[in-house]
């Protein structure tokens, strides 16, 4: 069966973006590395993403405007609005719980669960997330969007590895059983 990961990056005290959900402060140590933390190796393991409106949004208008940076991939985004699919792009406004249990059974690689905040902690409430990659970033915010809230119970998990890399702490957890 497929599993789903949580694929991201934090700052030291916890944040996934600074208080204006700006993401610039990505980086580790050298601001010339062109190292990846390990996206390239994880990107291979998946074929799915699940991502939030305002991420998808930040992406097309900010990040990446020019081109899809997921191409190649079957992109879920999680939105209340009414928004036209596009061919690799399905804008779902159901149950994320049910999307990711229909995925779960279908034939492929695993799932990434890109971000946002909201979509995070909605998994980890129905206790949907097999896998944590996390990428500790040498930067402390002081404020912004957290990553983990209070609104989940406790998670038990298992180191499965880590490594440093340019400044940044990769972590990979699995759910313990």
């Amino acid at each position: 069966m497929r599993k789903v990961i949580l694929y991201i990056a934090m700052s030291l005290d916890g944040f996934i973006a600074d208080e204006e959900g700006k993401v610039d402060w990505l980086m580790g140590d050298d601001e010339s590395y062109s190292g990846d933390y390990g996206y390239e190796a994880f990107v291979r393991t998946v074929d799915t993403v699940i991502m939030g409106r305002k991420t998808y949004e930040q992406i097309v208008t900010e990040l990446s405007p020019d081109v899809w940076v997921y191409e190649g991939m079957k992109t879920y985004v999680l939105t209340h609005k009414e928004m036209e699919d596009k061919e690799e792009i399905t804008f779902f406004s159901g149950q994320v719980s049910e999307l990711v249990e229909a995925l779960k059974q279908q034939p492929g690689k695993d799932i990434w669960v890109c971000g946002g905040g909201e979509v995070i902690r909605e998994l980890m409430k129905e206790d949907l997330i097999d896998e944590y990659w996390l990428s500790v970033m040498p930067v402390i915010l002081g404020g912004g969007i957290r990553l983990f809230q209070g609104d989940h119970s406790t998670m038990h998990l298992h180191l499965k590895e880590s490594r440093a890399e340019n400044g940044a702490v990769c972590f990979t957890y699995v759910r313990r059983q």
